[in-house]
C-alpha cells in the first residue's frame, strides 16, 4: 500500500479543480437573455386569470346541469375562495420586498402561504353566511376544479420546455 504524499495530494486536488473551471463555462448576458425568451417564467397572474375563467365556466355548468341559480353562485364562491386568496399570495409575492434577499423571500413565501391558508378556512367557514341556499356540492366543484389550474400550469410549463 503506498502512502500519498502531501504533494501529490495537492497535485490531484488541483487536477481535480482545473477539470471543474474547464467544464464550467459562464454563460453571456445575450446567452442569459436567450434563454428567458425561449422559457419565460410563468406569472401567477396569468395562472389566476385562468382560475377565474375556469370558475365562471364551473358556475354555469352547475347552474345550467342542475337548473338552479344556487348551484350556480355555490361553484362562483368555490372557486372565489381559491382566486381571491390566490391573489393575495401572488400580489405579496410579486412585490419588490418580498425578492430582497433569498432569506426575505423564504419568509416571506411561508407568511403569504399563511394568509393564503387562513383566507381559504375563513370563506369556507362564512359560506352558509353568505350563499343563500348553498349547494356544498357544487361549490366543492368549483374548489376543486380551480385547485387543478396548478397542475395544468405545471404540465404547460413542462411542455414548453420540452420543444
Amino acid at each position: 500500500m503506498a502512502i500519498e504524499t502531501k504533494d501529490e495530494r495537492r497535485g490531484v486536488e488541483q487536477d481535480e479543480a482545473a477539470a471543474q473551471d474547464r467544464a464550467f463555462k459562464p454563460w453571456t448576458r445575450e446567452q442569459a437573455q436567450a434563454l428567458r425568451l425561449k422559457d419565460p417564467p410563468l406569472s401567477p397572474w396569468h395562472v389566476l386569470m385562468v382560475q377565474v375563467w375556469v370558475g365562471v365556466v364551473v358556475a354555469l355548468f352547475a347552474a345550467l346541469l342542475t337548473r338552479k341559480q344556487e348551484a350556480g353562485w355555490s361553484a362562483l364562491y368555490g372557486a372565489a375562495t381559491v382566486v381571491i386568496p390566490g391573489a393575495l399570495m401572488a400580489r405579496g409575492m410579486t412585490s419588490k420586498l418580498s425578492s430582497m434577499t433569498p432569506g426575505t423571500s423564504a419568509v416571506s413565501f411561508m407568511l403569504w402561504e399563511a394568509v393564503k391558508i387562513a383566507v381559504s378556512v375563513a370563506m369556507l367557514v362564512l359560506a352558509p353566511k353568505i350563499v343563500q341556499h348553498l349547494n356544498w356540492l357544487a361549490l366543492l366543484a368549483g374548489l376543486v376544479l380551480c385547485l387543478k389550474v396548478y397542475w395544468l400550469a405545471l404540465l404547460w410549463r413542462g411542455r414548453s420546455k420540452s420543444k
